[in-house]
């Protein structure tokens, strides 16, 4: 398993190698501009910040934590989560690694769902956490601090109906209270494991839920955790199979999408020592099968398993018990889905970086080589002629010259409706916006005293949401219209080699509003909401929803910020580039005029200056082609730095 992180990791050093040595050449080869900056700049980010979630799901006493530590920490020698009979793992708890904290577990209290925020706008809180330290290379202690996520504490049902944990409607209310009338609930609502295990430095991160209750009870988790994590385990016990809860929640929150395994756990009840060994496997083989066919899955995508027995033996180096437990299978299946996933979303969105980079060094080396050789074909002309001649082609370039700062005149004023235009497009998608929306839907479900009088307030807030979105997109339209008139312009009239500008899509931020909104529409459907009354729920998911929103605005904001500061990069580059390449030949010209400089020494010049850029677009050609090998594990070119 770390071996198989480990090559991972390596393969990811080695692209980012790939790509650090463009960027430090293109850099010195002055082929950059703000638009080929911040691109790399991007894709850098995206790969020192990657991540590989694994979240594991199930209801109560199905092994999950046993399966983590089986999977993930046996190396220890010890459980390191808490395992045992009945309920372990009380609030979603989170195992990672971030070298800006110390090795610790954060407590986020169950109070906090009293306010207004979800789980994420607490994650740049200090102040909201209980903090406890962990000693890395003291399992004993860390078991101990670790049984904190196991804590409840006894409220009454008030309290609990508050916290969007109790539904006095619900037909099953009654039996969650005990002898005083009081529930339980967990004491903390999320937890995050901070500790430097080999894995988690490599990038992995682990999700340990609890029951499947708080699938719907805890909008972090339905909202943003599992649907945004590549692999997620739903694991069932072999001598209960799968339960109508079980199928509700792998049909709402799961599927049988890529990297969704389900994990039948606890095939140890299931040995029968007075039956041989083929009789055992047939037994597991029909559980199998039955469990493959009530979730609509081919027996292959389901995987029997002996958590516990897989700990012992990798504890006790059992090699025979290891193989019974079956957990190699599961673990080949785990990083055949997880890391070649992972590696097609780097390769396809550094692959697209790659192609717009190329796109543009290449405008850039065009016009470079266009302007190179206008020069030469000038200088050449002037062989053998008289000065008359060289007067002449004086006052030519003079004159364009001339004509391109009148351009640049009339550019001045496309800036000014740039601005206008952008100003506006930034109050569409303003925070202050959202804030004012979030805010109208509050109080509006504050004056509803059933939930189904809340439905009308969130519905108008995606569809609000989304009307904020086709302004956006309008406006981008005609900011990007505006830029193609005027790059076509300065294209046909000056003659400079630019493709057309870069477009924005909001797609992605679309897709991300209508995912919210599904997930919302699953879990309070209209049939549910006339069966229950479950305001405070319904608020606490509104709370989540609102950060889910606002972050894919900021998101939007920063990636509209960043398109609007690079889509005039590439022009204003080049009519730098010809701004220069006017005054010199101008100059080169005026001094031949002057008889102060040699032609045949001009030219023999720019013939060495036109092969020196042959030899950079030959260079160029080959580091794209390294971070290419390096993307698909190959070694890099002949040439290229490793």
């Amino acid at each position: 398993m770390v071996q198989d992180f480990q090559q991972y990791s390596a393969w990811r050093q080695s692209v980012v190698a790939a790509l650090e040595n463009y960027q430090m050449w293109v850099t010195a080869a002055e082929l950059t501009d703000g638009a080929t900056e911040q691109r790399i700049a991007r894709a850098l980010a995206r790969l020192a910040d990657d991540k590989l979630s694994v979240a594991f799901v199930a209801e109560f006493s199905r092994g999950k934590s046993e399966l983590i530590n089986a999977l993930f920490f046996a190396d220890y020698g010890q459980r390191i989560l808490p395992s045992a009979a009945g309920r372990t793992t009380m609030c979603p708890t989170e195992l990672l690694y971030d070298p800006a904290h110390p090795p610790s577990l954060r407590l986020l209290p169950i109070e906090t769902r009293l306010n207004n925020l979800s789980t994420s706008d607490y994650r740049d809180d200090p102040s909201a956490w209980t903090v406890l330290p962990l000693l890395p290379g003291d399992g004993a202690q860390m078991t101990e601090t670790f049984k904190q996520v196991s804590l409840t504490k006894m409220v009454s049902p008030a309290e609990a109906s508050r916290y969007g944990l109790y539904d006095a409607a619900d037909a099953d209310a009654a039996s969650t209270l005990d002898a005083n009338g009081m529930v339980e609930v967990s004491l903390w609502r999320h937890a995050i494991i901070n500790f430097p295990h080999p894995l988690l430095q490599q990038g992995l991160v682990i999700l340990d839920t609890p029951g499947l209750n708080a699938i719907g009870t805890e909008p972090e988790l339905t909202l943003n955790l599992i649907p945004n994590a590549h692999a997620v385990l739903f694991i069932l016990a072999a001598e209960t199979g799968v339960t109508k809860s079980d199928i509700d929640v792998w049909r709402t929150h799961i599927g049988g999408g890529r990297g969704r395994i389900v994990v039948l756990n606890k095939i140890d009840a299931m040995w029968d020592e007075l039956k041989t060994d083929a009789a055992n496997d047939a037994e597991i083989a029909r559980q199998q099968a039955s469990v493959a066919q009530l979730l609509a899955l081919s027996p292959r995508q389901v995987y029997p398993v002996s958590a516990q027995k897989a700990l012992v033996a990798k504890i006790n180096q059992d090699m025979a018990l290891l193989e019974k437990s079956r957990l190699g299978q599961l673990e080949s299946a785990l990083f055949n889905e997880l890391i070649p996933s992972k590696k097609d979303i780097i390769r396809s969105q550094l692959a697209d970086d790659m192609a717009q980079l190329t796109v543009a060094q290449h405008a850039i080396l065009s016009a470079r080589g266009r302007d190179l050789i206008e020069q030469l074909q000038e200088l050449r002309s002037l062989r053998g002629k008289n000065h008359s001649v060289v007067t002449h082609m004086m006052r030519r370039v003079e004159m364009e010259k001339k004509e391109f700062d009148a351009s640049l005149v009339k550019l001045a004023g496309t800036r000014a409706v740039f601005a206008r235009l952008s100003t506006e497009l930034f109050t569409t998608m303003g925070m202050e916006t959202v804030q004012q929306e979030v805010a109208a839907v509050r109080e509006a479900m504050h004056a509803s005293l059933f939930a189904t009088g809340m439905r009308g307030p969130v519905k108008f807030f995606f569809d609000q949401a989304k009307h904020n979105l086709d302004e956006a997109v309008a406006k981008v339209a005609e900011i990007g219209a505006m830029m193609e008139s005027m790059y076509k312009k300065f294209s046909t009239e000056h003659g400079l080699t630019l493709s057309l500008p870069m477009l924005f899509s909001f797609d992605k931020y679309r897709a991300e509003l209508d995912a919210i909104e599904a997930v919302y529409q699953k879990q309070f459907g209209t049939t549910t909401l006339l069966l229950t009354g479950r305001s405070a729920l319904v608020e606490r998911f509104f709370d989540s929803i609102a950060s889910r929103v606002r972050r894919t605005y900021r998101a939007a904001n920063a990636d509209v910020e960043a398109w609007l500061k690079v889509i005039m990069a590439p022009l204003e580059s080049q009519i730098r580039q010809h701004k220069d390449q006017l005054k010199h030949r101008l100059a080169s010209i005026s001094r031949i005029h002057d008889a102060t400089d040699s032609l045949e020494q001009k030219i023999e010049a720019f013939e060495a200056t036109q092969a020196s850029l042959q030899r950079v677009e030959e260079q160029l050609r080959q580091l794209a082609g390294g971070v290419d090998a390096a993307l698909a594990g190959r070694a890099p070119p002949l040439g290229v730095a490793a």
